[in-house]
C-alpha cells in the first residue's frame, strides 16, 4: 500500500483552502455587488411586483383671454378603478356596482373577475361628485376612486371654433386644444399601494404618491369684452336675417393680435357630438374663401395711390353706369351710373367703373404685384389649423376683363383673415403683420411666462403717406358714402362696404350675396379693425351698407369703449338723410351755476345730482354728439 507523505497532505489542504477562500471571495464580491450596486434596482423590481398604481390625471392647462378670464377650464370628474384580486365576493360586488353605475351586472362581473392587476371601468369614468360618493358608500374592497377631470367651457358656444374641444381622455381634438395639446396636457401622477401575490393589500407598507404635473395655461390675444360684444351682435343678426352663415373678426392693426373671432352656425364644445362635423370642423373666418366684392377695392386704391396714378381730390371720372372692357359691359351697381365725380367720390360711392379705370392705370403686372404684397394668394400664417389660401388668376391668363373684374373684387377668392390683415396694413402706416391668437404660455404654479409670442412684421407694402390718404378716403366712405350705417358720433370711423354675388357651378346666383363691411377706428390712429360678412341674409335688401355696416358699427362703438378709446375731434360731418336723428354737440357745463344751467335745457334733458351751486362734472363729456332731447348727467359741488 502506497503511503502519502505529510508534505503532500499539507499541500492538498492548502490548495483546497485557497480554492475555498477564492470561491468565498467571489461569493462575497457578488453579494457586495448585488447589495451595493444592484440593490436599489432589485428593490424597485420587487416593489413593482408588489405594487399597484392608481393613476392621477394632471389638470389640463386653462385657456384664458388677455385679461386672465378663463375661457376653457376643468371640472373635477372622478373615475372608478378596480383591483380584481382584492374583490372578496365578485358576484355581490358586481350587483352593487352595476346598480350605481347604471350598467349590467354581467358586464360589471367581467371587470371584477378579469385576470389583470388593475382595471378601469368605462362606465365609471368622469363621474359627478354625487355618483362618486355613491360608489364610496358601497365600501367595496378592491374598488378605488381616482381623481380625474373633464374639460369645461364656462361660456358655452362662445369662441368655440377657436378654442376647439377635447375627447374623453382630455386629449385635444380641434382648435387651440389640438394645436397646443402637448403644452396643455401636463404629466400623469399616481398613488401606489402594495399587495402580495394574491392581490391582498400589505398592511405594513405605506402608499407612495407621485404628484401629477399640471399643464401650462395658454393666454390668448382675445379680449373677452370685445368677444362678448361680437357674439351678441352675431346672435342678433342671425335672428334677424336667418342667413346661411355669418363671420366676424376683430384685430389690432398695429401688431396682428386677434381681439375677437366668431362665426355662425356655432356649437357647444362640450356637446360637439350633437352637431354635424362640417359645423365644428370649419373655422369660417380663416377657412372659407369667396369673392370679396367691394372691400377688395381698398387694395386697388392703395396701389393706385402708392404708384401716383390718381389724385383723389383733383382727378375726375365720369360714370355712365358701365365700363366697356374686352367687348363686355361691366355695370355699376347704380343704374344709370354716378355721372361726373372726383375719385374720392368714386371711393365713397363704391363705383365699379371708376375702379376699372384705376386698374387700367396700374396695369395687370403692377395690380397683381400689390395684391400679392398685401398677402392674397398665400396663407397669413395665423396660429390656427385649417387656414385657406384663396384663389387668384395666373398672371399669364389675365386679360383685360380679368384685370377689370379683379380691380373691384370679382373673379378672385380670398379668406376673411386675409382681408383683415391686408386692410390693417393699408391703414396702420403700411406694414403687413402676421395675425396671431396665442399670446403666452404660463406656468400654472409660479405664474412665470414660459413662452411669449411677439408680433411678426412681414413687410412694408405702402408708405405711411399713402396710408394716411387711405385713412382719409375710407373715413369719408363712412361719413358721406356707402358706409354711413357704421358711423359713430364722436368717434372717427373708416371703412368699406362689400356686396359679392355668390356663384355655383360657374354661374352667379340670383338674390344670393355675401354682404360685408370692414371698418377701423379711430381713423387718425387706428386701434382696431373689424370685419363682418353675412351670407345670404333673408328678408332684406342684400347690400353690405344695409346689413353688415350696422353690425360692425355696433361692435365698433362698444369695443372702442371697452378699449377705453376717447372720443376724437376732427370727425368728418355725416351726410344725413331725413331718417337720421338730429344730433347736437354736448356743451361744456363745468363751472356753470344752477341758474345758468336753466339756459341749457332747450335741446337737452339735465339730470342734476348734488346740492351745491357750481357744476364740477358732467357725462357725456363736452364735445360729444348726442341726439336732441338726450339726458345729460350734471354733478354739483
Amino acid at each position: 500500500m502506497k503511503r502519502v507523505s505529510a508534505v503532500t497532505v499539507r499541500r492538498r489542504l492548502t490548495i483546497t483552502l485557497l480554492i475555498g477562500l477564492f470561491i468565498f471571495f467571489i461569493i462575497n464580491v457578488r453579494l457586495g455587488y448585488v447589495q451595493f450596486f444592484m440593490g436599489n434596482m432589485l428593490t424597485d423590481k420587487a416593489r413593482d411586483l408588489w405594487s399597484r398604481n392608481i393613476p392621477f390625471e394632471p389638470e389640463r392647462g386653462e385657456i384664458i383671454d388677455r385679461n386672465g378670464v378663463a375661457l376653457a377650464t376643468n371640472q373635477s370628474a372622478p373615475t372608478v378603478y378596480v383591483v380584481p384580486r382584492q374583490i372578496e365576493n365578485p358576484a355581490e360586488a358586481a350587483e352593487k356596482l352595476a346598480r350605481v353605475l347604471n350598467m349590467s351586472v354581467e358586464k360589471a362581473y367581467q371587470y371584477l373577475t378579469k385576470q389583470s392587476m388593475i382595471e378601469r371601468i368605462p362606465e365609471g369614468r368622469k363621474l359627478s361628485f354625487e355618483k362618486a360618493n355613491e360608489v364610496r358608500a358601497l365600501k367595496l374592497k378592491g374598488v378605488y376612486i381616482a381623481e380625474d377631470s373633464k374639460r369645461h367651457y364656462p361660456f358655452g358656444a362662445y369662441l368655440s371654433h377657436v378654442l376647439g374641444f377635447t375627447g374623453i381622455d382630455n386629449q385635444g381634438l380641434m382648435g387651440l386644444e389640438l394645436s397646443y395639446d402637448e403644452e396643455l396636457s401636463g404629466e400623469r401622477g399616481s398613488v401606489q399601494f402594495y399587495s402580495d401575490a394574491k392581490g391582498r393589500r400589505l398592511p405594513d407598507m405605506s402608499d407612495d404618491y407621485d404628484a401629477p404635473v399640471d399643464g401650462a395655461h395658454l393666454k390668448l390675444t382675445i379680449d373677452s369684452k370685445i368677444q362678448t360684444i361680437m357674439e351678441r351682435e352675431l346672435d342678433d343678426a342671425e335672428a334677424k336675417y336667418n342667413p346661411d352663415g355669418i363671420i366676424a373678426i376683430a384685430m389690432n392693426p398695429n401688431n396682428g393680435e386677434i381681439l375677437g373671432m366668431a362665426s355662425r352656425p356655432t356649437f357647444h364644445p362640450e356637446e360637439f357630438q350633437t352637431v354635424p362635423q362640417e359645423i365644428y370642423n370649419r373655422n369660417l373666418p380663416i377657412w372659407s374663401t369667396y369673392e370679396p366684392g367691394s372691400t377688395f377695392k381698398i387694395i386697388t386704391l392703395a396701389a393706385a395711390l402708392e404708384e401716383g396714378k390718381v389724385n383723389l381730390e383733383n382727378d375726375h371720372f365720369f360714370d355712365p353706369g358701365h365700363a366697356k372692357v374686352g367687348g363686355r359691359k361691366l355695370r355699376c351697381w347704380k343704374s344709370g351710373g354716378h355721372g361726373s365725380q372726383t375719385f374720392l367720390e368714386v371711393v365713397q360711392n363704391s363705383c365699379n367703373p371708376g375702379f376699372v379705370e384705376l386698374g387700367e392705370r396700374l396695369g395687370k403686372e403692377k395690380l397683381f404685384e400689390y395684391i400679392k404684397k398685401f398677402g392674397f394668394g398665400s396663407k397669413t400664417g395665423i396660429d390656427l389649423a385649417g387656414e385657406g389660401t384663396g384663389i387668384l388668376f395666373n398672371l399669364d391668363r389675365v386679360g383685360p376683363v380679368e384685370q377689370a373684374t379683379t380691380s373691384f373684387g370679382q373673379g378672385v377668392s380670398v379668406t376673411p383673415i386675409q382681408q383683415v390683415a391686408a386692410v390693417a396694413a393699408a391703414v396702420n402706416g403700411g406694414t403687413l403683420y402676421q395675425p396671431y391668437i396665442a399670446k403666452e404660455l404660463v406656468d400654472p404654479v409660479t405664474g412665470e411666462v414660459i413662452m411669449r409670442k411677439s408680433p411678426t412684421a412681414k413687410r412694408k407694402v405702402i408708405s405711411s403717406e399713402t396710408s394716411q390718404k387711405m385713412r382719409h378716403a375710407l373715413e369719408s366712405v363712412v361719413a358721406q358714402g356707402t358706409g354711413r350705417n357704421a358711423f359713430i358720433e364722436s368717434f372717427r370711423v373708416g371703412g368699406k362696404t362689400g356686396t359679392a354675388q355668390k356663384a355655383k357651378d360657374g354661374v352667379y346666383l340670383k338674390n344670393n350675396h355675401i354682404v360685408s363691411f370692414i371698418g377701423f377706428a379711430p381713423a387718425d390712429d387706428p386701434q382696431i379693425v373689424i370685419y363682418a360678412a353675412v351670407d345670404n341674409p333673408k328678408g332684406t335688401v342684400q347690400f353690405g351698407g344695409t346689413v353688415a355696416a350696422p353690425i360692425v358699427g355696433n361692435i365698433m362703438e362698444d369695443s372702442l369703449r371697452a378699449l377705453e378709446v376717447k372720443p376724437r375731434k376732427g370727425q368728418l360731418e355725416k351726410e344725413t338723410s331725413w331718417l337720421d336723428p338730429v344730433m347736437i354737440e354736448v356743451p361744456d357745463l363745468i363751472g356753470l351755476t344752477k341758474k345758468e344751467l336753466l339756459e341749457q335745457q332747450d335741446h337737452l334733458q339735465l339730470d342734476v345730482e348734488g346740492e351745491g351751486e357750481i357744476v364740477i362734472g358732467q357725462a357725456p363729456e363736452p364735445g360729444v354728439k348726442v341726439e336732441a332731447g338726450s339726458t345729460i348727467r350734471v354733478f354739483l359741488k
